[in-house]
């Protein structure tokens, strides 16, 4: 939850993170009664509950969350836990189990995202000056088309003719993602040359982390299957704040005007085409957050297993529509930050 790791835990520490892993498990029981309702708020919004993995062991919590599926599978850890480049017989047998656990649930593969705080052991180091901005996701794919083409033939050889869903990590402009398509459909052809098995279905998504995409001409919203805005790295952007650095990183909030109707915009523009569109990052996972983007639009939030039943409690509990009247007149107020008048909202429920 933290990010710290405690080499050698003396047993005060242990002691500790003992309890708290009792209370975890106790508040998880909370939501046991509710794990298989439905997201649907007071006002009769309905909210998608999906979950995010990259491992395999991640996946037996698709039922015990009561997650409807997995909004991000990340790729890249079956590539940073070797010394060496993966097999694509490899990574078709993974993506395959990944799959038959998920029992018909859908499955948003995320290409491979290395670069910036993620480096394979296995590939020439990059000396930049800001790794955030520099070569990193689908910067490295398009220039490395071969691994591209690798992991893309991996993927569709796994779904064995069952739907199939990819998204492209890290796109900044419309043409990254053509160019990435591209691949996908050159890949397609050679697979069928090649007489194998193809999706049933094929959807071709990409991840919104930057502000450039926000404003991408409108036919990139036509021409995507799918958006998921990946809000780490998109607040980092937005504050112009690196989320790697203490002195900086709470500088800003989710909850910020600015930010929300930057969310807001984006909503608007994937409802002209009738994109889906989801939020996937740590603020979905966090109830007061999560209401905030819900009420701002947001249909589909991913998040870690655990939170999927504290957020849910809280969405079965609130109004969007008086939340959003309530984000409404706070920035009419010239409020900076809406977890004020939010927070009033939710405590008397």
């Amino acid at each position: 939850d933290q990010g710290v790791v405690h080499l050698r835990p003396d047993e005060t520490v242990v002691g500790a993170f003992r309890d708290k892993i009792a209370m975890h498990a106790q508040a998880q029981e909370r939501y046991a009664s509710i794990r298989s309702k439905p997201a649907v708020t007071t006002d009769g919004q309905r909210i998608n509950m999906v979950m995010n993995a990259g491992l395999m062991a991640d996946l037996p919590s698709l039922d015990s969350s009561g997650a409807e599926g997995v909004g991000l599978f990340r790729t890249e850890l079956q590539f940073l836990v070797r010394n060496q480049m993966p097999k694509r017989s490899e990574l078709v047998a993974l993506y395959k189990r990944v799959l038959d656990a998920a029992h018909g649930k859908p499955v948003i593969f995320r290409t491979l995202d290395i670069g910036s705080d993620k480096v394979l052991p296995y590939m020439k180091p990059t000396d930049e000056p800001n790794p955030a901005l520099g070569w990193r996701a689908i910067r490295v794919g398009l220039d490395k088309p071969g691994i591209m083409r690798m992991q893309l033939q991996a993927l569709l050889r796994s779904a064995e003719g069952r739907p199939l869903s990819i998204m492209f990590p890290f796109v900044a402009q419309f043409e990254e993602y053509r160019a990435a398509k591209a691949e996908v459909d050159k890949t397609i052809e050679r697979e069928r040359i090649l007489g194998h098995v193809l999706p049933a279905e094929l959807e071709i998504g990409a991840m919104l982390e930057t502000p450039s995409l926000a404003y991408a001409p409108q036919k990139f919203f036509d021409e995507v299957a799918f958006i998921s805005i990946g809000g780490n790295d998109l607040k980092q952007f937005f504050f112009a704040a690196d989320r790697e650095n203490e002195r900086v990183r709470r500088r800003y909030d989710t909850l910020n005007v600015s930010f929300l109707s930057f969310i807001e915009r984006i909503v608007e523009r994937c409802a002209i085409s009738g994109t889906p569109l989801s939020f996937c990052g740590e603020d979905a996972g966090r109830p007061v957050e999560a209401v905030c983007l819900a009420a701002m639009g947001i249909r589909t939030l991913s998040m870690r297993p655990a939170s999927i039943g504290p957020v849910k409690s809280l969405l079965l509990r609130v109004d969007l529509g008086e939340l959003r009247k309530i984000i409404s007149d706070a920035r009419h107020r010239g409020d900076q930050a809406v977890r004020p008048a939010v927070m009033k909202y939710l405590r008397e429920l």
